[in-house]
């Protein structure tokens, strides 16, 4: 199925202090109900305020990883998006805070197929077909073994294989 048929009519918020990058996320996810806030207190008044299908995050500016607790304590699926906080710290922070994905903004053209993933999973993370898809950008920016050399990743890469094998069986 198309992911603009999977995600439309979706309800998503969307958080950010770059007005361009607002109006491009409400753009590629087109048929979806879109709010937008610019600053932490407006998201948070909205995450406390409303329901929503998916909660998009800048990480910088907006105090992203404080809206992450809020957001994923509200039962939300939430996608971090970032430029300038694409690093494996913040990866791991991210993963452990609860975020269902986390994209580097120079993907915000394919979010609508990433948002579908979510979707589709039931709205739990979609760590593995995240890695599948961008493993080769991660790989780029982060070095090619930053994996192994992150005691966080290596168990979090076991935990992926091991939930994959079982889902098999």
């Amino acid at each position: 199925m198309d992911a603009s048929q999977v995600i439309k009519d979706k309800v998503v918020l969307v958080v950010d202090d770059q007005p361009d990058v607002l109006d491009t996320v409400t753009d590629v996810l087109e048929g979806c109900l879109v709010t937008k806030a610019r600053d932490f207190e407006t998201a948070r008044q909205y995450l406390m305020s409303f329901t929503y299908d998916v909660v998009i995050l800048d990480i910088m500016g907006v105090d992203g990883f404080e809206l992450l607790k809020i957001s994923v304590k509200r039962g939300f699926p939430t996608v971090m998006l970032t430029a300038y906080a694409l690093t494996p710290e913040a990866l791991e922070q991210s993963i452990r805070l609860g975020a269902v994905s986390f994209l580097p903004k120079e993907k915000m053209s394919e979010l609508d197929e990433f948002v579908a993933d979510v979707v589709i999973g039931g709205n739990k993370p979609v760590w593995d077909k995240l890695f599948h898809k961008l493993g080769h950008l991660f790989n780029k920016r982060f070095g090619p073994d930053w994996r192994e050399r992150n005691e966080f990743f290596k168990a979090f890469e076991q935990s992926l294989r091991r939930e994959k094998r079982e889902g098999r069986d």
